[in-house]
């Protein structure tokens, strides 16, 4: 299959920390897969400006093989956006326009449309956010429906944000289905970290070092970029007054000194990791918990079930849909008082064991690879 893969969410350097990985994951592993794919970012200069972006002059880029077109617009694609599209884009014989973020779709729709070829609409919170928020009422609005009614299918990013699309515009519900996202999963030997003699080894090739579940005493770990709707402060005040807790956090950003004031000596900072340590750190974790709110998806969630923690994110939100609460996982409220009660379940549940195990189980079937052919599955 031939894909023009169109977002403003990609990644053109390494190490952009405004620009998550996710949409690059897919297009990596379709490439892998034998597909040929190009993209293209078209940048919507405020709207970058405002998001943090980093910025980039219009031109072709490459980034791990795959090669990008970035276009940069001071208008919302008016006038003769396409003129700064290459030909060997704009006359290229796709099978299928595939677009995520509002900004990305509502450029994809036009060039979809003047190409006569299938478009797919990807959908984040970005989306829901426009759909409900008064101030992108008109303009922006009206052209992602637009793009929704023209468009062959629409991929929600997760259960969850399926579910609030369906009730916003129903009219389109037919034409949705998933597309979450998946991890990379690397085999570790498993060692037993805990001297109770009840506690048995995980008989899977993912996961983690076993934990001390069946002890008085959990680490707790989390991992976010420290942001208000991360719930990070929320989370900290429900171990400040648990007995036998106690968290470790990784991340940095603007939250971080305000944070760093309700600490405990439960609570232990560890700034911002590399990726391979934070996979180490999960290793030796019991809990994994983040309370976040307008999450997207969340790969973060899937590691932690991949390296045997129990994980927690919010009801209603990211993974929600995926982790079944009390099952594979547990859901909580993203209050300090939700997420106490939360924990105090997981002290007192009887079949850790069983629920871990259910775990990696499950994300047996969030592979990046998996995911990846799944999304292409559900366009036909």
């Amino acid at each position: 299959m031939k894909i023009l893969f169109i977002t403003d969410l990609y990644p053109i350097r390494k190490a952009e920390k405004n620009t998550p990985l996710t949409l690059h994951n897919f297009v990596f592993e379709w490439i892998k897969q034998g597909h040929k794919v190009e993209v293209i970012k078209p940048n919507f200069l405020f709207n970058s400006f405002l998001r943090g972006k980093p910025f980039y002059t219009t031109g072709f880029y490459d980034y791990e093989g795959v090669r990008i077109f970035n276009a940069n617009y001071f208008t919302p694609f008016l006038f003769n956006f396409l003129d700064k599209i290459p030909n060997e884009i704009k006359f290229a014989d796709y099978d299928v326009v595939i677009a995520h973020m509002p900004s990305g779709i509502i450029f994809a729709n036009k060039m979809a449309h003047i190409m006569r070829k299938p478009l797919v609409c990807g959908v984040h919170c970005s989306d829901i956010e426009v759909l409900t928020n008064s101030l992108y009422e008109g303009y922006f609005r009206n052209q992602l429906k637009e793009a929704y009614k023209s468009s062959k299918k629409i991929a929600c990013r997760s259960f969850v944000l399926q579910k609030k699309f369906n009730e916003i515009l129903p009219e389109f519900a037919k034409k949705t289905f998933v597309a979450s996202s998946g991890i990379e999963v690397k085999s570790k030997k498993q060692k037993a970290k805990s001297d109770d003699p009840t506690f048995c080894l995980l008989p899977f090739a993912f996961g983690s070092e076993n934990h001390s579940l069946f002890t008085s005493h959990f680490s707790l770990l989390t991992c976010a970029n420290l942001i208000k709707r991360k719930n990070i402060d929320k989370l900290i005040l429900a171990v400040n007054n648990l007995e036998g807790f106690k968290l470790s956090v990784i991340g940095e950003g603007i939250e971080l000194e305000d944070l760093k004031k309700l600490q405990s000596k439960k609570v232990n900072f560890l700034g911002r990791l590399p990726h391979e340590e934070v996979l180490n750190e999960m290793q030796k974790a019991d809990i994994f918990v983040l309370p976040s709110v307008n999450e997207t998806f969340g790969m973060v969630y899937l590691e932690a079930m991949a390296s045997g923690c129990i994980t927690v994110c919010t009801n209603n939100d990211g993974v929600d849909g995926i982790i079944k609460d009390s099952e594979n996982g547990f859901l909580t409220e993203p209050t300090a008082e939700g997420i106490k009660e939360t924990l105090l379940r997981i002290k007192n549940f009887e079949h850790k064991q069983t629920l871990i195990e259910n775990s990696i189980n499950t994300v047996k079937s969030y592979t990046a690879e998996i995911c990846a052919q799944n999304y292409l599955k559900d366009l036909i």
